[in-house]
């Protein structure tokens, strides 16, 4: 064994051990803290959303012919015209 060893001693273990505990007490507020504030946000956004009415609509169409039928109201642009005519 090494003579030169002395160890630790006790006031710089304690001051360390004072310090540790500090750190600990410091991340259990944060941890919940950050609970706390989870739940916030879900129960925030959860209140947001409930405040509207879902719906939805259902639309039946046919269509005969082997071409797409779009209608709508007033002037409808469907690019330039093509030269084939069949």
């Amino acid at each position: 064994m090494n003579t030169n060893d002395k160890g630790i001693p006790y006031i710089v273990y304690e001051g360390l051990a004072v310090r540790y505990e500090r750190a600990v007490e410091r991340a259990w507020i944060v941890i919940i803290l950050l609970i706390l504030l989870l739940v916030g946000s879900n129960g925030a956004w959860l209140y947001y959303e409930s405040q509207y009415d879902k719906s939805s609509t259902t639309i039946e169409a046919e269509q005969d012919g082997a071409g797409v039928n779009i209608v709508g109201n007033g002037d409808i642009d469907y690019g330039a015209k093509g030269e084939d005519h069949n």
